[in-house]
């Protein structure tokens, strides 16, 4: 299940948690953008960055055997794997970009996405029914923002698809739709800190983001709005 519908479906668990530790008090306007249209016999889906890694471990979950998987994953830290081989390694202000360009067996990554987190994996890749590609660029950072400004698209990560249990769980609540267009607003009203902890990176870490999701819906020319309260 992605964040979005574990938030709304009251199954906040650490994957919500990690995905939100980045997250400071404020408003954070037009996040986990998402679109669908329905094909013939598939799925075109669009979406921001957030959904990332989400879709490449669901994507190698469905994988036999290797797969030729390209693209960058930015760390803080450099992952290690023996088994994986990066083409190269690219180093600034304390970023790590691995870069990507072989065969792979898809449970050394899932395995290196479970050990690792919080790294962004812009991985491209493709199969039958299945063909992922993600822009090869770290993520924008996460900053708050009251004001309105030009609608930012759902263009970093571009799906086709014939999976419809998948399709399900991103569009959990809208059970068939020809096209639609859903954002969220985030609303960080308090961070919870844990007591007893004085190593600033682990207070960042552990402590819990209190506030609301807004998920916006267009489907048509219809607008619908839900709210949820959350503490991740």
């Amino acid at each position: 299940m992605n964040v979005m519908g574990k938030i709304f479906a009251n199954k906040i668990d650490e994957q919500v948690h990690e995905d939100f530790v980045k997250f400071g008090r404020g408003i954070y306007q037009d996040r986990y953008l998402l679109e669908g249209k329905k094909q013939k016999t598939a799925w075109s889906v669009k979406t921001s960055s957030e959904f990332a890694n989400y879709l490449v471990i669901k994507g190698l979950a469905k994988v036999k055997g290797e797969i030729h998987v390209t693209g960058i994953i930015v760390s803080t830290i450099e992952l290690k794997d023996e088994d994986i081989k990066f083409e190269k390694i690219k180093k600034y202000m304390g970023i790590k970009q691995m870069v990507i360009n072989t065969d792979v067996k898809p449970e050394k990554l899932i395995s290196l996405m479970i050990k690792y987190p919080r790294a962004f994996y812009a991985l491209s890749f493709k199969m039958e029914g299945f063909e992922l590609k993600i822009k090869e660029k770290p993520p924008k950072s996460a900053k708050p923002g009251t004001k309105k400004e030009i609608l930012p698209k759902a263009d970093f990560c571009s799906l086709k698809t014939n999976d419809k249990i998948l399709i399900d769980d991103l569009f959990f609540d809208i059970p068939e739709f020809e096209e639609v267009k859903i954002r969220h607003v985030l609303q960080i009203e308090d961070i919870e800190i844990p007591k007893g902890i004085t190593e600033p990176e682990k207070l960042r870490a552990m402590a819990k983001r209190k506030g609301k999701v807004k998920r916006i819906r267009v489907i048509g020319e219809k607008e619908e709005i839900n709210e949820k309260e959350f503490v991740a």
